[in-house]
């Protein structure tokens, strides 16, 4: 039998995004590139640990959780999240951004300077524009200043940022729209604080970086991965921890997150075909969210 490897998640650098497993390997994805896995059999999905430290309860988490982090991780996890605003005295600078990741869905967020745009690559932010970059507790006050007087959220489920990515607009400056229009209303709020120091209106567009431009659309997402199962299928895109595969039963998208936790060998294409598949839930044609507060 083939080595089994624990999945630690999918990370994104400068060459594009990368599968990364327990003891540090790393496996380069590019476009065309097959990927192909099962699940070992009558195994278990194992808590991913927190902070780059393993579980030490080896805590069995649930297929369908995305975090695949039991409670007391969880919990370790949160404490140290600046995203969860749970670290008040970070001296370094932070920066305050606008995303957009399909029609309606734009969302304002911070990240340490230091990451540059990689926050952004992680989310699946396909268009975004910075606002403005100072201190910690600054760019915190500014967050909250555009969710309570323009209404933008913080957060936008992964699920809605999937359905819409086969609407993207074909123009970069289509897609540039939404934020154009949030960022001008921003920088006409009073109430700023006085530490962040503002950012031009300079939007950059994911696209290309994403694999999406003339991609087919998806029809669905993995929803867990099973025991015995598996998935083979060609790389056409990958967004945030999204990667798009072209299966024989068309095009669906895999959360990297699912993958953590559960002991993994390589198949070939043909023994993939020969084992149960993963369930894949359809995506549902929504009405587009629109945040009619802002325009």
């Amino acid at each position: 039998m083939a080595q089994a490897w624990k999945c630690a998640g999918l990370r994104w650098s400068a060459q594009g995004p990368e599968l990364m497993w327990d003891g540090g390997r790393r496996s380069p994805l590019s476009w065309g590139k097959q990927v192909s896995f099962g699940v070992v059999e009558g195994g278990v999905r194992e808590c991913a640990g927190a902070r780059g430290h393993a579980c030490p309860r080896r805590t069995v988490v649930p297929g369908r959780s995305a975090g695949g982090r039991c409670e007391e991780c969880a919990r370790l996890d949160r404490a140290h999240s600046v995203a969860a605003d749970r670290v008040a005295d970070d001296p370094r600078p932070y920066r305050v951004y606008l995303a957009w990741f399909g029609p309606g869905l734009v969302k304002v967020g911070i990240t340490a300077r230091e990451r540059g745009s990689t926050r952004l690559l992680e989310q699946g932010a396909v268009c975004f524009s910075w606002l403005g970059s100072g201190p910690l507790m600054a760019a915190r006050r500014t967050e909250e200043l555009l969710r309570a007087a323009l209404r933008v959220p913080d957060r936008v489920p992964y699920a809605q940022k999937r359905a819409v990515r086969a609407t993207l607009p074909e123009a970069e400056e289509q897609r540039a729209g939404e934020i154009r229009q949030v960022y001008g209303r921003a920088v006409e709020l009073g109430g700023w604080p006085e530490s962040l120091e503002r950012a031009p209106f300079r939007p950059v567009d994911h696209v290309g970086a994403f694999g999406l431009a003339g991609a087919p659309a998806a029809l669905g997402e993995v929803g867990e991965l099973i025991p015995g199962g598996a998935v083979s299928g060609e790389l056409v895109a990958a967004a945030g921890p999204d990667l798009h595969l072209a299966t024989g039963g068309g095009v669906v998208v895999l959360d990297t997150r699912l993958m953590r936790g559960w002991q993994l060998v390589p198949v070939e294409a043909g023994e993939a075909d020969g084992r149960p598949a993963f369930p894949v839930r359809a995506f549902e044609v929504a009405e587009e969210h629109r945040q009619d507060e802002l325009f």
